[in-house]
């Protein structure tokens, strides 16, 4: 299982020497989102939940592109130079996100990069199947009618020995197997 870099031109290029996200497997480590328009490069003017939203937007835009939703965010972390701006960030939070909420932590710091007053970070799981994920091979089997359909198959013990059958339909269902095999 290697590493696939996400990169998206809907939230700002890396500033530095990291990729935007990093994907492994159904894991997705998303790097810190300050609030950069992506189509300026400059931090966007406003006061403190201007500069959310925008974190938000580019964190969407980020998680969209590694196939996910904010559904599948399963941890945050956000870093304030004021934690007096706390209940802002929360509030508006709360406006991308919905329960069951991740994990989160807030982090005061001392400053951020382009003096920037919020950075968030996030860790995506995707543990629910999309269609167009399947595994191809599962599909032509059931394209054939070899799975799901009903079909009762007989299974061999180690060494050829007749084992028991299963219906493919129903898991965990068992027939005895039958001598004849």
């Amino acid at each position: 299982m290697g590493k696939k870099i996400i990169s998206t031109a809907d939230a700002p290029a890396a500033i530095g020497t990291y990729s935007q996200a990093v994907q492994v497997g159904n894991t997705t480590w998303l790097s810190g989102q300050i609030p950069l328009d992506p189509a300026t490069k400059e931090l966007v003017q406003g006061g403190i939940e201007a500069q959310v939203h925008q974190v938000f937007k580019n964190l969407k835009a980020v998680v969209t592109a590694a196939g996910a939703s904010f559904d599948d965010v399963v941890k945050a972390t956000i870093f304030l130079t004021d934690m007096s701006n706390f209940a802002a960030v929360n509030k508006i939070m709360a406006e991308y996100f919905r329960e069951p909420y991740p994990a989160r932590a807030a982090v005061g710091v001392s400053s951020l990069p382009r003096g920037a007053q919020v950075e968030v970070e996030c860790i995506v799981v995707r543990l629910r199947p999309r269609a167009d994920r399947r595994r191809p091979d599962r599909l032509r089997a059931r394209e054939r009618g070899k799975a799901g359909d009903g079909v009762t198959r007989r299974r061999r013990a180690p060494g050829g020995a007749p084992g028991r059958a299963r219906r493919r339909d129903r898991p965990g269902s068992a027939v005895p197997a039958s001598p004849e095999i």
